[in-house]
């Protein structure tokens, strides 16, 4: 059967897509957070790297997967805000999109904010690395985690080959 992270301490990392914070006038609360649930999980989870919106946002995920991240996750730029790229960054990495993902972290948020369908992110494998992107507010990361939490495992899984396709 394939490992998962909490199998092997697999790497994992965690970009935060915001300008502001990266010029230092404003302070990033979501890359910690996932970083420990990440660390919680099984995954040796590297410090969030803080990256401006754009551009750098690409070249900080092609680093991560460079460097044999299994996960990658990024947090902000999924809005409207003409800066916000992450979508258009990350999409063009992935070999295979996952909208499923997305949708139900969308209808998770919705229960509690109208403003959650306003989320363009995207979900997928880059090779064997799962990639994500989240929204950059607290509630839509916590939205997204607790859509990812009880499925991370199986997509690692599946993605290594596994042919258990789990419980129906």
């Amino acid at each position: 059967m394939a490992t998962s992270g909490k199998d092997i301490g697999e790497r994992a990392a965690v970009i935060v897509a915001s300008t502001s914070c990266a010029a230092g006038t404003a302070t990033d609360k979501t890359g910690p957070v996932i970083a420990q649930w990440l660390g919680e999980r099984g995954f040796a989870a590297t410090n969030p790297m803080v990256v401006s919106d754009g551009l750098p946002v690409r070249l900080a995920v092609d680093e991560q997967l460079s460097a044999g991240a299994r996960v990658v996750v990024v947090t902000g730029g999924t809005g409207v805000s003409p800066d916000d790229q992450s979508p258009e960054m990350v999409a063009p990495l992935l070999d295979v999109q996952l909208p499923g993902i997305i949708e139900a972290i969308r209808r998770r948020g919705e229960a509690k904010t109208p403003m959650a369908v306003m989320t363009r992110g995207v979900a997928g494998f880059a090779g064997n690395s799962f990639v994500l992107t989240l929204p950059g507010s607290t509630g839509g990361v916590a939205d997204g985690l607790a859509v990812l939490d009880p499925i991370l495992d199986h997509l690692l899984e599946q993605r290594s080959g596994a042919r258990d396709h789990g419980p129906r």
